[in-house]
């Protein structure tokens, strides 16, 4: 707190955040590490927000040098700290706010969208190729133009080439990594999977790519030209109906994983953002209800299997199993049910308890878990959107051009002073943003003289002249507090009574032995005259 107050006297300012972070440039690091209750605390000292208003807006001082850049001008490491301390209350601070979207907007935002547009133009190219051109360019008997054929070739071979060669290159670099530096996932002392892959868009990437790599395996083209190259690609497709199945389901699966790693996009929007953050968070509640409905209705197809009916739709377990499902989905036609009344009262039953557990009970307990599960995540949504902008902008910075980053950090122009007010020239390492008057309405104190957020002295203004000494009394002190400094008042107090009677009660004794004496020594004088 000390070190981060903002002094004045009638010639300089003086602040200590420069000497701070020389000395401890890893400060934010050891924070998140050893006194995490520090760091509102802490960026609080890099905030200084004006009383005063003009035409409606009031200045505010954001410091952050220090957390934007290291000593050598580079990017520093600070926001990936705070980042990866995972805090979705503390990262919507005020200075963090700031910083994050000032990098985003002005540096990482760029090379981002460059990045993200050559993903956006191979799912498009895989898409046409798959799902558009095999229907736009089919005759009547189902058989695709020559024209639609070179440019299905063309597309496939480009995805093939260029999107999952990449994906190779990239998954084999990351799994090396991990393995030479040992961050493997273990199950007892066995080692299972690198660990880059427990993050989510890490695995789909890694599933995408082996979808690609087996669909070029079974690519329909390629068993073609194996077949007769000339004749199978100028006039028809060759007929392998068990590659092309197997052919199809990955290229569905491929699709999907496609348009799971387009999520990244929704950082553009906060409010995007935090939507599909909760939606990704619910999704485990959707998961669990599946999996409690699945054994519920397992149990019931075996049980249903057992009983003596001939019902057709409830013959097997199998069969018993699959209809249940349409129940739930509401698939089942309503005729089915009107038989069994009449038919197979027993089956009837079984089907009406497994109605009411599963559709009635079950989804109401879903409901419910959804509604707690929402409430909890909905209070911190925003911080978890920012938390997930900033992971993009720590991964991001590291492909910044460094003349860009150097042209922004000048442009900051941060060793130049900023103004106080107007005409109150104060101290460099700072931006300012006028921000409206309505907003943040309590006034920013000094935690040391519970004035105005600069503490200013009078007096000499020499620098070898120590400080006034100011007492340190917290404006928002707790009642335990206050009635812990009572006590002590009251027993100092006591003591000093209790001193204070013994004195007075000694003192006292002493003059009632001194009486005494003079009396007997004028006794005896009176005797012997």
């Amino acid at each position: 707190i000390d070190l981060l107050t903002i002094r004045a006297d009638r010639d300089h300012y003086y602040f200590g955040a420069d000497s701070l972070f020389e000395r401890h440039p890893d400060i934010i690091k050891r924070l998140t590490v050893d006194a995490p209750a520090l760091l509102p605390v802490f960026l609080d000292g890099m905030l200084w927000r004006s009383r005063h208003t003009e035409n409606g807006m009031r200045r505010v001082n954001y410091w952050v040098k220090h957390l934007l850049q290291d000593a050598d001008g580079n990017f520093a490491k600070n926001i990936e700290w705070l980042v990866n301390f995972n805090d979705p209350k503390l990262i919507c601070h005020p200075v963090l706010v700031v910083l994050v979207d000032m990098v985003w907007k002005n540096v990482a935002f760029r090379t981002f969208l460059h990045g993200k547009l050559w993903f956006l133009f191979t799912t498009c190219l895989f898409i046409c190729s798959q799902s558009i051109l095999a229907n736009a360019t089919a005759h009547g008997d189902g058989q695709l133009s020559l024209s639609g054929r070179i440019t299905m070739l063309v597309f496939r071979t480009f995805i093939y080439v260029f999107s999952m060669g990449e994906m190779i290159v990239k998954q084999s670099r990351l799994c090396m990594k991990d393995i030479r530096e040992k961050n493997l996932v273990r199950i007892g002392r066995v080692p299972i999977i690198p660990e880059y892959l427990c993050k989510w868009h890490h695995a789909c990437s890694f599933a995408l790519m082996w979808c690609l790599i087996l669909m070029l395996c079974v690519e329909p083209i390629v068993h073609c030209f194996f077949q007769g190259p000339a004749e199978n690609f100028t006039k028809a497709w060759c007929r392998d109906e068990p590659w092309k199945f197997i052919y199809a389901m990955l290229s569905t699966v491929a699709i999907l994983l496609y348009f799971v790693l387009m999520s990244d996009f929704s950082v553009l929007s906060t409010r995007i953002s935090a939507f599909t953050l909760v939606c990704s968070r619910l999704v485990k509640e959707l998961f669990l209800f599946l999996f409690v409905t699945g054994v519920c209705t397992i149990a019931f197809a075996c049980s249903i299997s057992a009983l003596r009916q001939d019902s057709e739709y409830f013959d097997t377990s199998y069969d018993a199993f699959l209809h249940l499902w349409k129940m739930l989905l509401g698939m089942m036609p309503p005729a089915v049910f009107h038989d069994l009344e009449d038919e197979v009262p027993a089956l009837f039953i079984m089907l009406a308890i497994f109605v009411v557990v599963a559709s009635i009970f079950l989804t109401s307990i879903f409901i419910a878990q959804l509604s707690s599960a929402y409430q909890a995540t909905f209070n911190d949504m925003v911080g978890f959107a920012r938390l997930n902008r900033g992971h993009i902008v720590v991964a991001t910075m590291p492909k910044v051009p460094e003349q860009r980053w150097k042209d922004y950090l000048e442009s900051l122009h941060l060793d130049r002073r900023i103004e106080f007010g107007e005409g109150d020239i104060g101290l460099a390492g700072a931006i300012q943003i006028l921000e409206p008057a309505s907003l943040n309405q309590e006034p920013q104190v000094c935690p040391v003289c519970h004035g105005e957020r600069v503490h200013r002295y009078a007096g000499t203004t020499s620098r070898e002249a120590p400080w006034p000494i100011v007492e340190i009394e917290s404006a928002e002190m707790d009642l335990e507090t206050k009635l812990a400094r009572m006590e002590k008042l009251i027993q100092a107090s006591m003591k000093k009574i209790v001193k204070l009677t013994k004195s007075q009660a000694s003192s006292s004794s002493k003059g009632l032995g001194n009486s005494q004496r003079f009396e007997s020594s004028n006794g005896s004088s009176e005797s012997s005259s």
